[in-house]
């Protein structure tokens, strides 16, 4: 009996509103103390430039597995390793994304965070050419991490930010790089030795 009466009188109080006048539902921003935000200038531009390159590497990644995904082509091997690659960019880039958050740099404006780029090529001649573009591409990110960390240690001296990028994505971009130097290699001394067949047999091994 209690509980249709409180559902009467509910019903009752959502009738007048409607009838007398409108239902809101809103809520301001409250205003927060801004002192803690102090991840700022030369090393906030850095980290939002490196997040774009992230992304940029990542559709490159992609480009280069739809290559070895076509009919033509036909190396899943090659293929599964871009499209891996792909992910592991997007998610750097979605982990500086959350460091931002952390530091209370996306509470407002996110506006130019993120471009959708163009990919300058599509197309490779071998598995080679295509590991040697992407270990050039490594190459880049990594220069371009070192130039982040070097940006935002200079000044104030980003304690917290500068470890993050040393102990993490520096090591992961070092050994990715001495990875892909190796698969070429590899593929090189294949390919003098057996051709076509060198690369076909490299790819069922990836």
């Amino acid at each position: 009996m209690m509980k249709l009466m409180v559902m009467t009188l509910c019903i009752l109080a959502v009738g007048a509103q409607i009838a007398y006048g409108e239902m809101k539902c809103s809520i301001g921003n409250p205003e927060l103390p801004t002192e803690w935000i102090d991840l700022r200038g030369d090393c906030l531009k850095a980290m939002r430039d490196q997040i774009q390159k992230e992304i940029d590497a990542s559709y490159t990644y992609l480009s280069m597995g739809a290559h070895f995904s076509r009919d033509t082509i036909n190396r899943p091997g090659f293929a599964e390793l871009f499209f891996k690659a792909a992910k592991e960019e997007r998610e750097h880039g979605s982990k500086l994304i959350e460091y931002l958050s952390m530091r209370g740099q996306l509470t407002e404006d996110v506006t130019g965070l993120i471009q959708v780029p163009t990919v300058a090529k599509q197309e490779w001649s071998d598995g080679v050419e295509a590991l040697e573009d992407a270990l050039r591409l490594e190459t880049d990110v990594t220069k371009s991490i070192r130039k982040l960390i070097q940006t935002c240690e200079r000044k104030h001296n980003y304690y917290h930010l500068v470890d993050w990028l040393t102990g993490v994505y520096l090591e992961e971009q070092l050994h990715g790089q001495r990875d892909l130097a190796g698969k070429i290699s590899t593929l090189k001394k294949m390919m003098t030795n057996h051709g076509g067949l060198g690369e076909f047999l490299f790819d069922k091994e990836l």
